[in-house]
């Protein structure tokens, strides 16, 4: 409040005194003189005042941090609050429907040959609606394997629901192992995408050697299933 009454009674003081100036000029003008121009206008003085004034957009610049903190996943920001159910609970609200499961992706399930010795007991489970994507790593040995080929059928209440051919290609011997992986594709979801598969899974090359033929069972359920 003091600083507006002062700037106020400032503007009053200014007024007069240009006044007096502006009749000075005029009688020395009048009387003769050289010169009919201002020593200052008011176009000038609104200019200096806009020099005078900083750049909204530089002081924002200035406050923002050149080197801002750590960024935390979702899962890290849930897990930070684990211990305090109110914030914890507000934060799950916020997050809506987040799959809180699927944030930051899951470990890889790795499946060592054989798979299981009981083709009828499932060797792992996967949540309906869930991207997943195969990945083989094997090691090639002595000879060439030719135009390799992978096959995988998969039936559900003995109907067959998925039929998988996929050339690999041609490898040489090496002592590390070759990676490859599949498209990524997506489990199916909803009451009657629920159940117990089996499947059968074969490697074979040109020349209709098999390195591979496993028969398994897997899940699909509506959750993950919570770890041991």
């Amino acid at each position: 409040m003091s600083t507006a009454v002062g700037a106020a009674s400032t503007t009053k003081n200014v007024v007069p005194f240009k006044a007096n100036l502006d009749e000075e000029i005029t009688n020395k003008v009048g009387n003769g003189g050289e010169s009919d121009q201002l020593p200052y206008s008011d176009d000038e003085e609104e200019t200096d005042e806009a020099e005078e004034e900083e750049d909204p957009k530089l002081e924002s610049d200035k406050e923002m941090d050149p080197h801002p903190g750590p960024q935390f996943s979702l899962k890290e920001h849930i897990d930070k609050d684990k211990d305090d159910e109110s914030l914890r609970k507000w934060k799950e609200q916020l997050l809506g429907s987040v799959d809180m499961s699927a944030v930051g992706g899951r470990p890889d399930q790795i499946l060592p040959i054989p798979f299981t010795n009981d083709p009828k007991k499932s060797v792992f489970t996967l949540k309906e609606g869930t991207k997943f994507r195969l990945k083989f790593n094997f090691i090639v040995s002595n000879n060439i394997v030719s135009g390799l080929k992978y096959n995988n059928v998969v039936w559900k209440t003995g109907v067959r629901v998925d039929n998988i051919k996929k050339m690999l290609g041609t490898y040489s011997p090496q002592q590390e192992p070759y990676i490859y992986e599949l498209e990524e594709e997506t489990t199916p979801s909803g009451f009657f995408a629920r159940g117990t598969y089996s499947a059968r899974t074969k490697f074979v090359d040109d020349d209709k050697k098999c390195y591979l033929d496993a028969s398994y069972q897997f899940e699909i359920q509506k959750n993950w299933p919570t770890p041991h």
